[in-house]
């Protein structure tokens, strides 16, 4: 049986690093037989690395949509039932089917550590898919093959059940020893049983947040009684809960989108209009998050002429042979190049991006080019900042907002220097006189808004910070409409309040194969239950 188990997640940990396609984002498609006794310390990282990989295609997705990103049709919120697909059945059939083996078998041989994690992940998981499609299986789908057409929930009634499950997961975490062994068995926190208590409370502390304008009392005392009771929070950057990947291209165990743009074909344009967000209010990461391969191109879509070469959303002109011209990505969070190139029409204005020791070149990038030692963002110390000074402002909820905020951009600054500086990546960090002198102008700003102005000066640090997971920015535009997004140039459809189902649900399970087109078109214009 140990060597099947073995055999098994060797299968998913090489699918890490088989690499090459640019839709790849560690893939885990499949499900190989599973072992008749479950091998606890090789389920639980497969686990993790299909959680990363599973959420791949609803972040990308969402990243376009947020204008994080871009590409020709989902820039114009068109969306079928293929797009999320992978993302929807890889989560069901892979990831959320071993994490209930972990639970089931954890709790027969009373590993409590394995238990407390796998309901951490089913929390976290059942938790963004609500936020993404609304209605989903919930308790069906725990049982297995024994239910072929599990029943669709309501979002609220499963966001319900999941504050259950991270309590249940808080109490199973303090039952005996926590001894992961190997500690490697737990990619994601090394078998820390304070970080997954940290985590675990973060996620409570988002949920809470997440569902203020539809149960503002419950969201207000649920923030309250963690910071009252001092429960421990994600609060260093140390302790975010995040995927890191790797360096080696044979085998590929790379960031996806590193794998998808350093190469001679790219799957995507940068989105122009967060480039200019970035140019227009001196934000020095923009040198962090894009790579220009170009010095000065004017033609089409970027007027300033400074090589940062994308497309605006909703653009549908044809893509020309421009592979080795338009902007990619950088060393954050892909594990790109960091961008040290002069730039051209810098104004007086400017303090923070500025040409002083730019003394590189743009190039047209390779495989050879960066690390691909990125990181997926699931929960950071930023966003906690973050979420608190947005639940301080709206809510009145315990905290400092003035100082969240700065808190929030600080931390996310340090975590683009971490990620510039480790796992292979190589590039310069932002000076701490930097960092201070930053976050302070932000900070006057701040200051000088009234409550609509600081809200929305939280929103857009937030949305700036969360590149790299435009899942949590596509729920917080759906909750606050902030930043202001422009509208695309030419919209197929407006914009989805949810992400389409996957065709082969809908297919194939009888409870909504009826009305499955019904479903569907509705996914377009009918919020998630926590949208008001």
């Amino acid at each position: 049986m140990i060597r099947i188990a073995t055999i098994r997640t060797a299968f998913l940990l090489s699918l890490l690093f088989i690499g090459g396609s640019c839709k790849e984002f560690v893939d885990i498609n499949t499900d190989p037989n599973n072992p008749t006794t479950p091998v606890l310390e090789l389920l639980l990282p497969a686990t993790q690395l299909s959680m990363a990989g599973s959420l791949r295609d609803v972040n990308q997705g969402t990243s376009i949509l947020v204008q994080h990103l871009y590409t020709s049709t989902t820039s114009r919120n068109f969306q079928d039932g293929t797009d999320y697909q992978q993302s929807w059945n890889s989560l069901y059939t892979q990831m959320l089917n071993d994490v209930d083996i972990i639970i089931r078998e954890g709790t027969r041989l009373q590993r409590w550590d394995y238990v407390a994690i796998a309901k951490l992940e089913k929390a976290y998981v059942y938790s963004m898919m609500v936020d993404l499609w609304g209605d989903i299986p919930y308790s069906d789908a725990s049982q297995g093959l024994t239910v072929s057409d599990p029943t669709f929930e309501s979002g609220a009634a499963i966001y319900d059940k999941l504050f259950v499950l991270i309590d249940e997961a808080l109490a199973d975490a303090n039952k005996g020893a926590f001894a992961i062994q190997p500690t490697t068995a737990d990619i994601i926190y090394k078998g820390d049983k304070n970080a997954w208590i940290r985590m675990a409370n973060s996620l409570k502390l988002k949920l809470f947040n997440q569902i203020r304008l539809v149960q503002p009392e419950k969201a207000r005392a649920g923030i309250n009684a963690l910071l009252t009771a001092n429960a421990p929070l994600i609060t260093t950057n140390a302790q975010d809960f995040s995927f890191r990947f790797g360096t080696t291209e044979t085998p590929a165990n790379r960031h996806p989108w590193h794998r998808a743009e350093y190469q001679a074909s790219k799957s995507y344009y940068m989105s122009q209009n967060f480039i200019e967000r970035l140019f227009n209010t001196d934000d020095p990461r923009i040198r962090y998050y894009f790579f220009r391969q170009t010095s000065n191109y004017t033609v089409g879509f970027t007027p300033t002429g400074n090589g940062y070469f994308g497309r605006y959303t909703g653009d549908a002109t044809a893509s020309p042979n421009d592979n080795a011209l338009k902007a990619t990505f950088g060393v954050y969070p892909a594990g790109g190049l960091y961008d040290n190139s002069p730039i051209n029409n810098l104004t007086a204005a400017q303090t923070f991006i500025t040409n002083t020791g730019a003394t590189g070149a743009p190039k047209v990038v390779t495989n050879l080019d960066g690390s691909g030692a990125g990181v997926f963002p699931f929960i950071t110390n930023a966003m906690v900042k973050f979420i608190l000074a947005e639940a301080a402002l709206t809510m009145g909820t315990t905290g400092d907002a003035r100082q969240l905020f700065q808190d929030g951009i600080t931390a996310h600054l340090n975590s683009v220097n971490t990620i510039s500086t480790t796992g292979g990546n190589s590039a310069p960090t932002l000076p701490a006189a930097t960092v201070t002198a930053f976050v302070a102008n932000r900070s006057s700003q701040y200051d000088a808004a009234d409550a609509a102005g600081k809200l929305n000066a939280v929103m857009t640090q937030k949305y700036i910070a969360l590149y790299g997971n435009g899942m949590e920015s596509y729920n917080d535009y759906r909750r606050t409409g902030l930043p202001v997004l422009p509208a695309p140039i030419a919209p197929l459809n407006t914009f989805p309040l949810r992400l389409t189902y996957s065709v082969t649900e809908l297919a194939t399970n009888v409870n909504v194969s009826g009305k499955a087109d019904q479903l569907q078109t509705a996914q377009q214009t009918t919020p998630v239950f926590w949208d008001k």
